[in-house]
């Protein structure tokens, strides 16, 4: 049920943005017509967002990956 809930919330949230034009605003350069292209600028922007928190907090990933029992290197 709490899958459910999630895809149901996922899939909403890019659709509103979608058809409010948040996505296509910042994060492409052509109109998304379909949800697989407003997805793809969501997946664009979070991508976008990690990297750049990656580059600023590299030894925060680095100890939880550690405390996992992996190196990050």
């Amino acid at each position: 049920m709490r899958h459910l809930i999630l895809v149901f919330c996922a899939y909403t949230f890019i659709l509103w943005h979608t058809l409010t034009g948040g996505l296509r605003r910042k994060w492409a350069n052509k109109p998304l017509n379909t949800f697989t292209e407003a997805l793809e600028a969501f997946r664009t922007a979070i991508s976008f967002r990690f990297v750049r928190w990656l580059n600023k907090n590299l030894d925060v990933f680095s100890a939880y990956k550690a405390s996992l029992g992996f190196i990050w290197a």
